[in-house]
């Protein structure tokens, strides 16, 4: 592959993340000197420095733009504990004439001329009990929603409800996500009920921030008294957050409501979620283990379960693949790694869905998602019938980072699948015409030859 641009010392610490805008014109970066970078494409393709501030209190973790149909908004996350919202503004002539000469030299090194724009605090989210790992704004039917998850395991959204001003946001779900119930939506709720209350017109028909948030914990004391499995020991937390991985992802799809993927702590699992006003729940567990899915149907027990694994790759490894048990405990801690990222596909059409993750494995893995089909609940009776599962098989297992994997990333249409890890290498996935994932070139920042590595057999998806 072909390296078409660099930026060099972009920031003076290791670069966190780096996001593009809807357009792809403008990049933003983050860091752990604890400053957020715009950089805008000129017409010659190279990257100058838009703007650039000091965010946070501490490293930024992540960060991630807003739609552009409610105007040019980022949120960020950080060790600090918090989440940022920030808009673009303009500045007016008296400010514009300070900023230049107060820039000169400095933030203007690129010679772009005078900044006419900043980048203004809107809001601090500080509910965190834990440094937050990963920020991400919903698909743009549901309205201006954010998503962030914390190393308290705490998956916590957030709706803005008072938009032009952004000053006003509410707390409308907070999940622990290793303890929330398992099983598809609630069977009094029918898909379209559920799609109805994910829309932005559930703003004035939801509980407040407060009742639900009530509702969050007395669902979740339930269950906890429920189990007998005990409460993960604390004691270790320092090295549960080195160790560990916190990501999320939204589906892009708005036909199956308000669904994300989110993966915490040390377990190597990511789950589905779906997001409900009255009740949220697990429609689907992807295990990294031996690479298996579980999904959990309808019933007062929520005991059914059902696991598919991957009929062609890498064979599945021997041994436990209990995911409810604590990670770093006994022999499950010598074969679980973390997953520390995890991207949701663009569906295209398709009839399945893609979802890729990324962990301190140094595996790249890719999951076909099917939701249950509608037919699959006809003839039961309302109320006590089975409601369609969600269901998954992992279809291409890729180790050529050999360390542990940051990032992936999918392509508009989810036929490419981008990967970057601690060997210092992106890397390209495609799939070809015959539903086979194969290797489709790397690049380095310092442009050496890869060594030869062994061939990996391609992987077939199933029809």
């Amino acid at each position: 592959m072909i390296q078409t641009g660099l930026i060099p010392n972009a920031h003076s610490d290791l670069v966190t993340d780096a996001s593009y805008d809807f357009y792809g014109l403008r990049l933003a970066t983050c860091s752990l000197d604890q400053r957020i970078k715009i950089w805008q494409l000129d017409e010659n393709n190279h990257w100058t420095v838009e703007d650039d501030w000091k965010a946070h209190d501490a490293p930024v973790s992540k960060i991630s733009w807003a739609h552009p149909e409610f105007g040019s908004i980022i949120a960020s996350s950080s060790f600090d504990r918090t989440v940022k919202i920030w808009e673009q503004t303009s500045l007016s002539l008296s400010e514009a004439q300070q900023s230049s000469s107060s820039t000169n030299g400095t933030q203007n090194q690129s010679g772009s001329g005078p900044l006419s724009t900043r980048w203004v605090e809107r809001l601090v989210l500080p509910d965190a009990k834990g440094t937050v790992r990963a920020v991400e704004f919903a698909p743009h039917h549901f309205g201006l929603k954010l998503a962030s998850i914390a190393t308290d395991n705490m998956l916590r959204i957030y709706e803005c409800i008072e938009q032009p001003s952004l000053t006003s946001w509410q707390l409308t779900e907070e999940l622990d996500v290793q303890s929330i119930v398992a099983g598809p939506s609630p069977g009094y709720l029918s898909r379209a009920h559920t799609l109805a209350l994910a829309t932005p017109t559930q703003t004035h028909a939801t509980l407040d921030g407060a009742s639900a948030s009530l509702v969050a914990q007395a669902l979740q004391q339930g269950l906890q008294q429920s189990t007998s499995a005990p409460t993960p020991a604390r004691a270790g937390l320092a090295n549960r957050e080195a160790d560990g991985g916190w990501c999320i992802s939204w589906c892009k799809d708005k036909y199956w409501g308000e669904v994300i993927a989110a993966g915490c702590g040390t377990n190597g699992v990511i789950k589905i979620i779906q997001l409900n006003a009255r009740r949220s729940t697990t429609l689907l567990t992807l295990s990294s283990n031996a690479n298996t899915a579980t999904s959990t149907t309808s019933g007062p027990s929520f005991s059914h379960t059902t696991t598919t694994t991957a009929t062609s790759g890498p064979a599945p490894t021997t041994g436990t693949t209990d995911t409810t048990a604590d990670s770093r405990g006994g022999a499950a801690a010598s074969s679980t790694f973390a997953i520390t990222t995890v991207a949701w596909a663009p569906s295209c059409g398709r009839s399945y869905h893609l979802i890729a993750t990324g962990g301190r494995d140094g595996h790249v893995r890719i999951w076909k998602v099917k939701p249950g089909s509608e037919d699959d609940g006809d003839g039961m009776g309302e109320g006590d019938g089975e409601e369609a599962k969600w269901t998954a098989v992992s279809v291409a297992d890729f180790d050529q980072h050999k360390s542990s994997v940051g990032r992936v990333e999918w392509s508009i249409t989810g036929t490419i699948l981008s990967s970057v890890g601690n060997d210092g290498r992106v890397r390209l996935w495609k799939a070809t015409s015959g539903n086979v994932w194969r290797p489709a070139g790397s690049v380095g920042v310092e442009q050496t030859e890869e060594p030869n590595e062994p061939e990996h057999k391609d992987v077939e998806m199933d029809a």
